[in-house]
């Protein structure tokens, strides 16, 4: 059933990828405001039950007090923020790889890998198409917010003789990813990789990425928490959105506070490209780590 509503999920995706692209004043960088708003809404929801996950994997190490797993989770978010203001180049270069391997993970959830040798290198072969793909097609203005971010790279490391053939090995990588015979599972892959390789040949690097975040990323992940709450989707729904509101509602806060203080110094279009790329780094650390924790214990 997921199987089935993910596939029919990337098909529409494509389909508004390609309309959308057809409209010359999404190109531009003024939808920054939109993106924000779409990522403290949209994109941060997918991971407000990790209270949940978090109450599991207490109970597998049988401790009883909830408050370890709170302090533990913003401790880590805090500790990543204080290593970035330390050394950003460090602590991005690591973000980059963490969220490659981890978009390329969740987004090929889905499909029962067995026997895969080098899965996780594959995994992180198409994730990388996420960061692959606008240095390719955008690369000046990529480059640009790796300058705000306080990350300084070279233009002539990120030639177009390298970008091409690594967004070509993403893209073949799904089928080292999924072996079987499924049709639909494949396409579901593929589907994905070509919908990302439109965003961001179109739009701008910000609204690319917050398009394929909330809703490819965060919609897919969205999707299998729901499923994991009641089979039937338009039951578990519900449940999900009323557990999934309190976390998101409280995080887009603090976001808001943090960029009324910032935003004085760095202005508007900066203050925002900081918060959702450091946010993002602060709060995907310990997503991934607790997800790494339960999937093993479980396992």
């Amino acid at each position: 059933m997921i199987n089935k509503i993910n596939f029919f999920h990337s098909i529409i995706f494509f389909n508004i990828c390609i309309f959308f692209s057809a409209f010359e004043v999404l190109r531009d960088n003024s939808f920054i405001l939109f993106s924000f708003f779409l990522i403290l809404t949209i994109g941060i929801s997918h991971g407000a039950l990790d209270h949940e996950k978090g109450k599991k994997l207490l109970k597998i190490y049988k401790i009883k007090n909830t408050e370890v797993f709170y302090i533990a989770y913003i401790g880590i978010a805090i500790f990543v923020i204080l290593i970035w203001i330390l050394s950003p180049i460090w602590l991005l270069s690591l973000f980059l790889i963490v969220a490659a391997y981890h978009f390329g993970k969740e987004d090929s959830d889905f499909i029962e890998t067995k026997n895969v040798n080098f899965l996780e290198i594959f995994y992180f072969i198409k994730g990388s198409l996420v960061i692959s793909a606008p240095l390719l097609f955008h690369k000046a203005e990529t480059i640009e917010i790796f300058k705000m971010l306080n990350f300084s790279i070279d233009e002539n490391i990120m030639a177009n003789n390298f970008l091409i053939p690594l967004v070509i090995l993403s893209v073949l990588s799904n089928f080292l990813i999924y072996r079987g015979n499924n049709n639909d599972l494949r396409s579901i892959l593929f589907l994905d990789s070509f919908s990302i390789i439109i965003l961001n040949y179109f739009f701008n690097p910000i609204l690319a990425f917050t398009i394929y975040f909330c809703f490819l990323h965060s919609i897919r992940h969205s999707l299998s928490l729901i499923s994991e709450i009641n089979k039937n989707l338009m039951k578990g729904f519900p449940i999900f959105l009323r557990k999934i509101i309190p976390l998101t509602v409280i995080t887009a806060i603090m976001y808001v506070i943090v960029f009324y203080f910032i935003s004085k110094k760095f202005g508007i279009d900066e203050s925002i490209i900081k918060l959702i790329f450091i946010g993002l780094a602060s709060l995907t650390f310990p997503h991934i780590l607790l997800e790494y924790m339960v999937e093993k214990n479980e396992k």
